[in-house]
């Protein structure tokens, strides 16, 4: 089982354009470029305002940040490769 650190780090500001129609459900980020060892970690949804969620694998040691709007398209999981492999 896999364990994330999920942490916002707010811009303290609303979006300044319109979410992005084809994802009015948020988006599912995946950042494996075809890794066959992967997990989902799942974002707070919508995020809070403009920010990054920087997002850590307590198993592998992996980091990411991943942008944020405080819209509909937000992130809502992100698929991350395994540094193990």
């Amino acid at each position: 089982m896999t364990n994330f650190t999920v942490d916002f780090m707010s811009h303290n500001r609303k979006a300044q354009c319109a979410p992005n129609p084809a994802y009015p459900q948020g988006m599912e980020v995946d950042l494996t470029h075809g890794a066959k060892l992967a997990c989902l970690a799942e974002l707070p949804y919508p995020a809070e305002c403009c920010g990054v969620w920087i997002v850590g694998c307590q198993t592998c040691g992996l980091v990411v940040a991943i942008t944020a709007a405080g819209r509909p398209d937000d992130p809502r999981t992100a698929k991350l490769p395994c540094k193990r492999e």
